[in-house]
């Protein structure tokens, strides 16, 4: 006779074999393959000139120090974080021996944060500001093993050590394929400065920052370093134009660009049906600009048509502003067995409203970064993916209908019982 303890075995067996089924068998093979932790060379002037009180009403040194504090609080533990210094050595007239004041504060590697916020402190504007070799010494501290690797260079003024030219170094550098990014930050920049701050991020991918305040100097810093702990892709530079037709067709992945205030620029990717395009772009305000502006993305067809649009305003509370987009193409459902479908030519479109006073310069255009990715759409999953945990209703479907079967069967066992206990 079917006992209730043996029909209730069979059931949490019937449901383990269909759970079974439906689970993922190869858990192993998912596993994440382990990557070399990140590294970051903070690169800091501490020449004479950084005894300017202009910020905040403090020397540029002192904010410098408060921000270095902020950031080293701030630094995800899997960063490997060194720090370098330029000019803080030697005060005298002696140019060569003030272009070769460079040296690591403290070693790349696992952070003691309390180790160099000492090292930080001691820190007074000193000398000169030999930009090039201060580059060259941190590429080298930095090593060419397979880390994403950043220098982030903070500095209140050119190179003083020429004819070594810090941008033609920031090239060299990026020739030798080490994947290293810079990224420049101005403290209350000249036009000179920032030009060749501007130039030395440009020929690494990297970024350039106008900062005027303490805690735009903070943000910044750690907006990088984090960064650098999470990498997409190392930028690269690309050109948007006035129309679509003639604008670069680009791959997945980060890029940078400039745009000037009010301008449109175009870019161009091809979508495949059954993919989804998803874009984001953001725009630093990296000068003193007027209050109340935004930013607008826009993916349209070749013949002028809107498909989508992203966008996002501003108050003048920061300095970046972003916003994204996400245009799935749908599948043919009539295509030829063995013809290959045709791409469709999108058109992404980069607008601002950023405008500033009569005495900000307009040139270079403000940074942007446009991130591109094509994936597969929801349509386009395989049948044998749609059973894995991120079809959840299917498992959900399959169990409630288990469910379903095993209570027929319940109750049919039970009437069996009963009639058969009446029938003795």
């Amino acid at each position: 006779m079917i006992t209730r303890k043996r029909l209730a075995t069979g059931a949490l067996a019937l449901l383990a074999a269909l759970t079974a089924a439906l689970l993922p068998t190869s858990a192993a093979a998912d596993e994440p393959v382990a990557k070399e932790s990140p590294k970051v060379e903070l690169v800091l002037d501490v020449s004479g000139s950084m005894r300017a009180k202009d910020i905040d009403g403090k020397s540029r040194m002192s904010a410098a120090k408060q921000a270095f504090n902020e950031v080293l609080d701030a630094v995800p533990e899997e960063v490997r974080l060194g720090i370098r210094t330029l000019g803080a050595d030697y005060p005298g007239p002696d140019r060569k021996r003030g272009c070769k004041d460079t040296r690591q504060l403290y070693p790349v590697g696992p952070l003691d944060r309390t180790e160099a916020k000492t090292a930080v402190a001691t820190l007074a504007p000193t000398g000169w500001t030999p930009i090039g070799p201060a580059l060259l010494g941190a590429a080298d501290d930095l090593g060419d093993d397979g880390a994403t690797k950043r220098i982030v260079l903070i500095t209140d003024g050119e190179d003083t050590c020429a004819p070594l030219d810090p941008c033609q170094v920031a090239r060299e550098i990026a020739a030798k394929g080490i994947h290293l990014v810079i990224d420049t930050l101005g403290l209350v920049p000249d036009a000179k400065t920032r030009q060749q701050l501007t130039c030395i991020a440009e020929a690494t991918g990297g970024t350039y920052t106008s900062v005027h305040r303490t805690e735009e100097l903070s943000r910044r810093v750690k907006q990088l370093v984090d960064r650098a702990a999470d990498p997409v892709v190392t930028p690269v530079g690309t050109k948007g134009t006035a129309r679509c037709v003639d604008a670069p067709l680009l791959k997945p992945g980060l890029y940078t660009d400039r745009e000037t205030f009010g301008e449109h620029r175009w870019y161009r990717v091809d979508l495949l049906p059954g993919q989804e395009l998803r874009a984001s772009v953001s725009v630093s305000a990296d000068r003193a600009v007027n209050n109340d502006y935004g930013v607008l993305l826009r993916a349209v067809t070749r013949h002028g048509r809107e498909i989508v649009r992203g966008s996002e305003a501003g108050d003048g509370r920061t300095d970046v502003m972003s916003t994204g987009l996400r245009y799935p193409k749908p599948e043919l459902d009539d295509a030829p067995g063995d013809a290959k479908p045709a791409a469709e030519t999108v058109c992404l479109q980069v607008s601002n409203s950023f405008s500033a006073p009569p005495s900000v310069k307009t040139t270079p255009g403000m940074p942007i970064e446009l991130t591109v990715d094509v994936v597969d759409g929801p349509s386009a999953a395989s049948d044998a993916a749609a059973f894995g945990l991120g079809r959840g209703w299917w498992l959900l479907g399959v169990l409630v209908l288990a469910g379903f079967l095993a209570g027929l069967l319940w109750g049919w066992v039970s009437r069996w019982r009963v009639a058969v206990w009446r029938t003795n």
